[in-house]
């Protein structure tokens, strides 16, 4: 009896929070995997059956002794958010979000690629006008944003040129199990499970939350769907919520914490008003978010109030 061939996926950053997610599902669908990633993943997101690679994108001699099978599907989650200046360090962000994704579409094979989906970022909308549409110009206010801009438009570019099969998504704020405890909702989640004090800015910024799982979703319906390649599409909830109102939330599922407000500043340039709207993706991915805050919230308070982080 002939065997399937069973679609071979790439998730550069594999090892990463949304990374993992994608991994799982993919590996649910029974597709053959690989991660590639600067470090192999920690237990909490290590899965059976999947190809670890480790390699540094930003180096291509290192790329190309990584890259010598041909994938036909490709996530880029790669690289890291930072938002320290140019001047004060950006630079190597910048690199990796913009040089590390050139070294990698000049590396791989491009014979039997499908789909190479680029996860981009909110932040590339800088202060624009909320709800973010993607037909607008973006703005980056950093250079990590700048990096993600350039990578969009190189990719734009690479499409229009050489009808490379690129798609570009731009998440907004992402949360969920297994997230790196330097993210904003796992401190604040962190502070509730442990009853303590913990610092917050003053909350007035309006955001836009989306669970990992209906993020990855996003992701897989960009991989496979047809006729979208060249595009930019949000990923995101659609709902805008103060950030004030987020932290009250968590504090009351948590059933404790004492956040105090105003006590870190906004960062310099802050946009106050960062919210999708969805409508291209419902449209042309035949997507939408279908985890409520409240829900995910409360699947990721169990999540880490079961874990090691919690102690302590």
């Amino acid at each position: 009896m002939a065997t399937v061939n069973r679609p071979r996926l790439l998730v550069i950053g594999g090892s990463g929070f949304i990374g993992h997610h994608l991994i799982a599902l993919a590996k649910k669908k029974k597709w053959d995997v690989t991660s590639l990633s600067m470090n192999m993943p920690v237990i909490t997101r290590s899965i059976d059956g999947v190809d670890y690679l480790l390699c540094d994108i930003n180096h291509y001699q290192s790329v190309t002794r990584a890259l010598t099978d041909e994938f036909d599907y490709v996530a880029n989650l790669g690289g890291y958010i930072d938002h320290k200046a140019l001047g004060s360090g950006g630079r190597n962000t910048f690199n990796t979000h913009f040089l590390g994704l050139l070294n990698l579409v000049d590396v791989l094979s491009s014979k039997n690629l499908k789909r190479f989906v680029h996860v981009g970022s909110s932040d590339e909308y800088g202060n624009g006008d909320a709800p973010q549409r993607e037909d607008q110009r973006e703005a980056p206010i950093s250079a990590y944003s700048f990096g993600k801009t350039a990578g969009t438009h190189l990719l734009q570019t690479l499409h229009r040129t050489e009808q490379f099969p690129a798609v570009v998504l731009r998440p907004f704020l992402a949360y969920g199990p297994r997230q790196n405890l330097d993210r904003f909702l796992p401190q604040i989640i962190l502070g509730c499970i442990q009853k303590r004090e913990f610092p917050v800015s003053s909350g007035e910024q309006l955001r836009d939350f989306c669970y990992v799982d209906d993020v990855v979703q996003g992701i897989m319906a960009a991989l496979t769907k047809n006729d979208i390649e060249g595009k930019i599409f949000n990923i995101a909830s659609g709902a805008p919520i103060s950030i004030r109102t987020v932290v009250e939330m968590v504090t009351r599922l948590a059933g404790g914490g004492e956040p105090v407000f105003g006590s870190i500043p906004y960062r310099p340039g802050e946009s106050m008003t960062l919210y999708a709207d969805i409508s291209q993706a419902r449209r042309q991915l035949d997507w939408q978010p279908v985890v409520t805050l409240e829900q995910g919230l409360s699947q990721t308070i169990a999540w880490y109030r079961e874990s090691t982080y919690s102690n302590g």
